[in-house]
């Protein structure tokens, strides 16, 4: 943690500060509230596509130091926030080697906080064996070393939270399930189980939140992404049957309970990244034509997203109720908790 010593400078949107630890001058973002806020060095992974687009400005407008290591170019980067605020590394984390470069060790060693989101999309390609060796791998191998890697620190930082999603479930349409339930027996059921089981494996010291996360929802990327171009030609409809069960959540509030997991010591264990009001799919529909002025007439048929997806058409087919019954424990307050609130926001 930062220990401000004094303010430097000091502007309305920013301020120079001395770190008390390094005696450096360090430049972050400031509004009056950040001056109550733990500022935290971060050592971030996966956080350069989707979920990063909002998570990255989001933990910088909090004043946290970012380190983001990605397979990407720093030109990816510069598409989510001013490079010049954040020290980026340039590597791939599923190979062991790389992570022996003495940039990465520097980051891992000053680091008190590491948010792990790395992984391939699991519904946008068809599920050869080439992609679901991929699937694996970037999760796998690049939990498996990162933990590796902590547990060698002299200090270990104080939390880790580290995705996992709602397929650790399985699917069943007659189960509503929370975090009590055990997991599923499907390829990503047996995914999820052992990618949650290495991040286990942290070092004892470190806070570890597994956040099991469901659809999400933002107009530039993820399922409603591939989904708003038909639906505004007034070709959308419900997926399969549209009897399946979406667990969805705006990419907002999923970045608000990252955000409040870094600075709650009460936040451990396994949380449901989901709202708490999941539809059918053909409910997610309707409500997303309304929102558009368009109708959602055109059912697209199950057999048809399996020629283009393969086994990865399940993810979309059969889907899952779940709950965020330890978030509503802990009090988290949803921004969007309703999918008609949802659409109304990302749409405006």
């Amino acid at each position: 943690m930062i220990k401000i010593v004094s303010l430097i400078n000091c502007k309305f949107n920013n301020a120079n500060i001395l770190d008390g630890s390094t005696s450096k001058v360090i430049k972050i973002p400031l509004s009056l509230s950040n001056l109550n806020r733990e500022i935290m060095k971060l050592l971030l992974t996966g956080c350069t596509g989707f979920i990063g687009r909002e998570l990255i400005p989001s933990l910088i407008k909090e004043g946290h130091s970012l380190t983001v290591i990605s397979r990407q170019s720093k030109g990816q980067l510069k598409t989510i926030a001013n490079d010049q605020d954040i020290n980026f590394i340039q590597m791939n984390p599923a190979e062991s080697s790389s992570w022996n470069k003495e940039e990465i060790q520097n980051a891992l060693k000053s680091c008190e906080g590491v948010i792990n989101l790395a992984g391939e999309p699991i519904a946008e390609k068809r599920w050869t064996d080439a992609h679901c060796k991929e699937i694996t791998n970037s999760r796998l191998e690049t939990t498996k070393n990162l933990i590796k890697n902590l547990r060698n620190l002299k200090k270990s930082p104080k939390v880790l939270i580290n995705a996992s999603a709602i397929g650790f479930y399985g699917s069943n349409p007659q189960t509503e399930f929370t975090e009590e339930n055990i997991p599923g027996n499907d390829f990503l059921a047996n995914l999820c189980k052992e990618w949650e089981s290495i991040a286990k494996n942290k070092p004892r010291a470190t806070r570890l939140l597994i956040v099991r996360i469901g659809i999400v929802l933002a107009k530039d990327g993820g399922a409603l992404g591939k989904m708003l171009p038909i639906f505004r030609a007034g070709l959308g409809g419900p997926i399969g049957d549209g009897k399946q069960w979406m667990s969805w959540i705006h990419r907002t509030d999923l970045c608000n309970l990252i955000n409040a997991s870094i600075k709650n010591s009460a936040w451990s264990g396994v949380v449901n990244g989901v709202a708490p009001n999941p539809v059918r799919m053909n409910e997610f529909s309707n409500s997303l034509g309304q929102v558009l002025g368009r109708p959602s007439l055109l059912a697209v048929p199950g057999p048809i997203l399996k020629l283009i997806l393969g086994d990865g058409a399940r993810v979309v087919l059969e889907g899952q109720n779940v709950k965020p019954q330890r978030l509503n424990k802990l009090k988290f307050k949803f921004s969007f908790p309703a999918i008609n609130d949802a659409f109304q926001s990302i749409l405006a």
